[in-house]
């Protein structure tokens, strides 16, 4: 959803299940926010400045995301699996937002803002912890030399006793994952102790590119039902209530993208930002990633459709900025990310004849493999 109206914003400087909270405010969009004290004129290149920057932000979590799902498809990490929608999923999915949503919306209407949003800080900081710490984890792997003294360990939780023991937590780690974790607590302690925007758009792209990464549609079909279903979430809320922008402005968490149009002015220390709401990212995001394992599937060397949902996708996000801007009111971005994330794909589908062939590729979930593996074995015993 974008807007652009006057609200205020705290300054940078002033102290102050993770898909729920997401979808609560999952179409934000971008939004034009005003600081309340004195009404700031963005100039256009301020303008550009930010919604260049936000698109660009965009980009990075899908495309990372999207090929790192490649491999998380294929992980045999119990940490690493992904979370498969199927279309029963993704069917209730805009009833299960809808309810978050207004659910919210009653609880900053009863409750006090401030402690809200002190209890919403705890949740996102240890989620946000959590999510950098997964996000920097293959890049530390490659920073740190071979001589790194890189011991193992294992986090082991089980429950009763003899035969009937079984496994509650079970994940092993080493020293690079506790040197992310601890890089990551630093910028979850500058964000709850300032809310500053740099440590905000850390947490925001850890949790989008997390969330492109470890959320799988298991078939094309169900990525169709969960966008069309959260198009017609997007419109209502926006048009039809003023529900969604009342909460997108009482909540406080890096759910949101956000980057300063008066950073030419006033620096790193601006306060007049323009925000991009995570759910405008991942939902897109995970369709596009369907499609570039798709194409992996084909095996014919080509990336075509992640690339033709990749590019729709850009002209989805500059048209929702470009209607924002020419008539002034508030847009429902996934009003036009998703006809143009659909569509593209299955024009070059149709062009290329491979429509049935796309819509019949199925995904089986990590269960589903275990299950075909262990079937398979028995088959070999006896």
């Amino acid at each position: 959803m974008s807007e652009a109206e006057p609200v205020p914003v705290p300054a940078p400087e002033a102290a102050s299940a993770v898909l729920d909270a997401l979808n609560a405010t999952d179409s934000n969009g971008t939004e034009e926010v005003l600081n309340a004290t004195a009404k700031f004129v963005a100039t256009p290149e301020g303008t550009a400045l930010a919604y260049g920057s936000l698109v660009f932000m965009a980009l990075l979590p899908i495309f990372f995301g999207a090929l790192r799902s490649v491999s998380c498809s294929k992980s045999k990490n119990a940490a690493d699996m992904p979370e498969t929608i199927t279309s029963r999923d993704a069917a209730r999915f805009p009833i299960i937002a809808s309810c978050t949503l207004f659910g919210l919306y009653l609880f900053f209407k009863v409750f006090s803002q401030e402690y809200i949003n002190l209890l919403l800080s705890v949740y996102f900081f240890v989620l946000g912890v959590l999510a950098l710490s997964h996000t920097m984890s293959p890049l530390m792997s490659r920073i740190f030399p071979a001589s790194f003294p890189n011991k193992q360990y294992q986090l082991l939780f089980t429950q009763g006793t003899g035969e009937s023991k079984e496994e509650i937590v079970n994940y092993e780690f080493d020293t690079k994952n506790l040197v992310c974790l601890v890089i990551s607590s630093v910028v979850g302690v500058w964000y709850v102790l300032k809310k500053h925007w740099i440590a905000n758009n850390l947490f925001g792209l850890a949790f989008a590119l997390n969330g492109v990464e470890l959320l799988h549609l298991n078939n094309v079909s169900t990525g169709c039902i969960l966008l069309g279903g959260l198009f017609v979430y997007d419109v209502f809320w926006v048009f039809g209530t003023n529900v969604m922008v009342t909460v997108a402005k009482s909540f406080e968490a890096p759910i949101k993208l956000v980057f300063p149009q008066d950073l030419l002015e006033k620096g790193l220390g601006a306060s007049n930002f323009a925000m991009l709401g995570l759910g405008d990212i991942v939902i897109p995001g995970i369709f596009i990633a369907l499609l570039l394992r798709f194409d992996v599937s084909l095996k014919k060397n080509s990336r075509t459709y992640f690339y033709s949902s990749f590019l729709a996708y850009i002209f989805g996000l500059g048209l929702t900025i470009f209607v924002m801007h020419t008539f002034k009111h508030a847009q429902p971005a996934l009003l036009y990310l998703v006809p143009a994330c659909v569509g593209f794909p299955v024009i070059v589908a149709l062009f290329k004849g491979e429509l049935t062939e796309m819509f019949r590729y199925e995904e089986s979930s990590p269960e589903d493999e275990a299950s075909k593996e262990d079937s398979e074995s028995e088959k070999k015993d006896q």
